[in-house]
């Protein structure tokens, strides 16, 4: 059974920002790649769990970018999951440069949702088919919850266009951070980069539904939280720096 999964990939202009530098987005998108190739190895991908009617779906992460690698450089994620934690499956991820120092790590849960209820499900068979990796150190703790922020709240609407979604129905666990990204606004993230990400994903955002945004930022900290029909749908905290 192969416990880790290793990827090498060079950073190309359509993963950055306007500043050259890798897109926050950018790096979930890398995250969910890795962890369905390494599930599609351990005998849980995407395709098999669709003939259960059966999908993966991210419910919490935390990412911790110690710099930002630039267009044209190397980097190598290296990821592997825990053993389940009733229904969630903890993964970590190790982000490396080309003398392979540490970039970036980050923690992510994930749960089961039948496709057809929208219905969390309990791991099931599912568990045995994750390696047993606990003698594998974790580079940090788990996803935290996401914490108040007291501050001038901002608040805008939205409603998810068509490449919000994605192969699930649902808005995809990446575009959360290009909200995230879009709140904030050019003049501060041309001057400014998250320097640690929490995303709490609460309920799924389907097609159609109008979310109303709340921003507040103190200083170099933020939060925004989506609701739909009153229900807090997602919620971002963390803490931005100055952009090298």
């Amino acid at each position: 059974m192969m416990k880790t999964y290793d990827e090498t990939f060079t950073i190309l202009s359509r993963d950055c920002d306007m500043k050259g530098t890798w897109r926050l987005s950018s790096v979930l998108e890398f995250m969910q790649e890795a962890a369905g190739a390494h599930s599609l190895l351990l005998g849980c991908g995407r395709e098999e769990l669709l003939r259960k009617n059966i999908v993966w779906v991210l419910s919490r992460s935390e990412l911790h970018m110690i710099r930002y690698p630039r267009i044209g450089e190397k980097v190598t994620l290296h990821t592997f999951p825990m053993p389940n934690r009733l229904s969630f499956f903890p993964r970590y991820y190790v982000f490396t440069d080309e003398r392979g120092e540490m970039i970036g790590k980050a923690g992510t849960l994930w749960l089961l949702l039948d496709i057809e209820t929208r219905r969390m499900l309990p791991p099931g068979d599912i568990a045995h088919l994750i390696p047993d990796n606990r003698d594998l150190a974790v580079p940090m703790n788990l996803p935290a919850t996401v914490g108040n922020l007291q501050g001038e709240e901002f608040v805008t609407e939205y409603t998810p266009v068509y490449t919000d979604l994605d192969v699930n129905g649902h808005v995809n666990n990446t575009r959360y951070a290009d909200w995230l990204c879009n709140t904030l606004g050019i003049e501060q993230m041309s001057r400014s980069e998250p320097e640690k990400i929490i995303f709490n994903y609460n309920h799924e955002i389907l097609p159609g539904q109008r979310i109303t945004f709340h921003r507040i930022q103190r200083d170099l900290q933020y939060r925004l939280a989506g609701y739909v029909d009153d229900a807090v749908a997602f919620e971002i905290g963390g803490v931005l720096r100055p952009a090298e």
